[in-house]
């Protein structure tokens, strides 16, 4: 593991930096957290500047559009985005982080030309498709079933959790093709446009009162076999892929931001009198440590996708799990610190304390990191 940056990466470092300093001081003020559409209008302005000011999809492959980065760029760029306070990618987020970089691996050279341009210039919104009511945590269990009927799918089932369904233009969407496969086989990887014939969307609202997830019900709609990515019924190997890309740097802006936020903890503390109870203090160190630690790990994912081509590894599952636990105990502290504050719905640190209780859900429960952990990293043998 290399953490020193060459002189290149440094100089890097300084031209965004210059960037941001002009950029942000450009954009119109936040929308309302409820509002979706003026969310979606004010992320994809911010996507188009990136785009314009070529620092959009900043890692993907030149041939798929992007600039080429290396993971080590992209770690700067999110490190110092964050530190600018610059808009995250928000409704963008699926098309982005997800579905475009899944395309870029796996897509034909049709399929790339036609759906990763309107990912970079913020055109197109992508929301993902995967969670099913039934299947609990065990992805493999997807019921959605999908027919070929000519050079259509008919796809029916449902969806849940459907991350920005409510303002998005296209779905990555997992459907069962073999029902008589093996669980993991059998399954296909389509690309969905929401406003087909059949679909029907109903936001689901959240403990913090937002409705960013939706449940997605399909009724014989047909979506064209052109849309499907990889071949039919390997599905899952184009998911692990898309998966390698959710785990491996999605939350890397958010160690960041968490840092920043225990660095205001520490503040806060000190000028409440709380920083006088020695507990306080304690957990505070050891946050402190276990956030330098998942930086560290980090890089050294970073360092490893350089070396494999820029895909992520099973390694972004270690840091997942330690992550998603790590960040509900920062919120934990910041209620004890901040006492009946804490309480205040206002608060955005009250907001991140509800929202922190999903991530050990969302992108694969904690039960699914330690088996992906024990079998593909420890090389122990599959639970029974």
């Amino acid at each position: 593991m290399d953490l020193t940056y060459t002189e290149e990466e440094e100089a890097f470092r300084a031209g965004l930096r210059a960037w941001l300093s002009r950029a942000l001081p450009q954009l119109p003020p936040k929308p309302d957290p409820l509002d979706w559409p003026g969310r979606r209008a004010y992320d994809t302005a911010w996507q188009r500047m990136l785009y314009d000011a070529g620092y959009a999809g900043l890692h993907w492959p030149e041939a798929a559009g992007g600039r080429g980065a290396t993971p080590t760029q992209h770690l700067i760029y999110l490190e110092e985005t964050e530190k600018a306070g610059a808009p995250y990618v928000g409704a963008n987020f699926v098309g982005l982080l997800h579905a475009g970089p899944t395309i870029a691996a796996e897509g034909t050279p049709g399929q790339r030309a036609r759906w990763l341009p309107p990912v970079l210039r913020g055109d197109e919104i992508w929301c993902q498709g995967f969670s099913e009511p039934d299947a609990g945590s065990d992805l493999a269990a997807l019921r959605t079933r999908a027919v070929r009927d000519g050079d259509d799918y008919v796809v029916t089932g449902s969806k849940i959790w459907t991350s920005h369904a409510e303002v998005a233009d296209w779905c990555e969407l997992l459907v069962r093709t073999d029902p008589d496969a093996p669980k993991h086989r059998g399954i296909t990887w389509l690309a969905l446009s929401m406003d087909a014939p059949g679909i029907t969307v109903r936001p689901l609202r959240t403990l913090a009162g937002s409705a960013e997830f939706a449940e997605v019900f399909l009724d014989e709609v047909r979506v064209p076999v052109a849309n499907r990515v990889g071949a039919e019924n390997d599905g899952w190997r184009v998911t692990m892929v898309t998966l390698s890309f959710e785990r491996g740097t999605a939350f890397v802006g958010e160690v960041v931001a968490c840092r920043r936020t225990l660095a205001a903890l520490a503040k806060t503390a000190k000028a409440n009198g709380s920083w006088d109870d020695s507990a306080v203090r304690r957990q505070l160190g050891l946050l402190n440590a276990e956030f330098t630690a998942l930086w560290r790990l980090t890089q050294w994912n970073v360092s490893e996708a350089q070396r494999g081509g820029g895909v992520p590894g099973v390694g972004g599952s270690v840091f997942k799990l330690r992550y998603s636990h790590a960040r509900q105990e920062l919120f934990d502290t910041a209620a004890r610190v901040l006492g009946p504050d804490a309480l205040d719905l206002d608060r955005d640190l009250t907001l991140d304390r509800l929202s922190s209780l999903s991530y050990t859900i969302a992108a694969g429960t904690s039960q699914i990191q330690r088996n992906i952990v024990a079998e593909r990293i420890l090389g122990l043998p599959k639970g029974r």
